[in-house]
């Protein structure tokens, strides 16, 4: 059966608290009240340093059976070493506790800066060392978020579909690549913006929009808003849950 899940890019936000978290809602208690409206979280602190186990363990433990986080690959993988050498800081990553979330991990977001240039053989070694299937055995996946217009080749659409890595479809308000790319059994999306980037919220004309193209996929698709900076990205989520329902 197809899965539809929809959530924001990290839960902590102070703008929120008083909006979409009830005005007097404890900081402790913030992811459990987002995850009883949402269907996912993307984990994005993840990106910015390494976590600790008992993070990712309390973090299992608020959320309700059935819920699922993506987590954000370390910037130093992506940004200083740009997927070189990347075997032990992948071991460094994974085993920060990223296994701990057992049945609540979904997909692996890697997300390039926009000065990474397509790079066939640094890609491939990288993907070559993702690991496909957790501790338990279950299958990882791993999805592809790229800001160089050097990407969007066929050469690099069949890298991903060989690599079974998801070419992420971005709005970013014009501002990076929009690429709409099957190029695995699942469908990756961030929307960071309608018309202003991280900043302007979706309409409704919008968001039916993307509702229809979302259904339109007959596979797994996993939505993060990360329009967060004007306390727009919860509230789209859910307005897109209730259309895809």
């Amino acid at each position: 059966m197809v899965e539809r899940r929809v959530g924001v890019s990290g839960w902590t936000y102070p703008p929120w608290r008083g909006d979409f978290y009830p005005k007097g809602l404890p900081q402790r208690e913030e992811l459990a009240y987002a995850a009883s409206r949402l269907t996912s979280i993307e984990i994005n602190g993840s990106f910015y340093a390494l976590q600790k186990p008992e993070s990712y363990r309390r973090w299992r433990d608020q959320t309700p059976d059935g819920f699922v986080f993506a987590v954000k690959g370390s910037r130093f993988i992506t940004h200083m070493k740009r997927l070189g050498d990347a075997k032990e800081p992948l071991e460094r990553f994974f085993g920060s506790g990223v296994w701990e979330l057992g049945d609540r991990l979904g997909p692996i977001l890697w997300q390039l800066p926009a000065s990474f240039e397509y790079d066939e053989e640094r890609l491939a070694t990288f993907f070559d060392l993702l690991p496909r299937t957790s501790p338990e055995g279950a299958r990882v996946r791993h999805a592809l978020e790229f800001r160089s217009p050097t990407f969007e080749t066929r050469r690099a659409y069949d890298l991903l579909r060989r690599h079974d890595i998801a070419c992420v479809l971005a709005d970013t308000a014009g501002r990076w690549p929009k690429v709409d790319e099957d190029t695995s059994d699942f469908r990756y999306v961030r929307l960071h913006g309608d018309t202003e980037l991280y900043a302007s919220g979706y309409d409704d004309r919008a968001l039916d929009r993307w509702a229809a193209t979302i259904k339109r996929w007959p596979k797994d698709t996993y939505v993060y808003f990360d329009n967060d900076a004007k306390g727009h990205a919860p509230h789209d989520a859910e307005r897109l849950i209730a259309r895809l329902r």
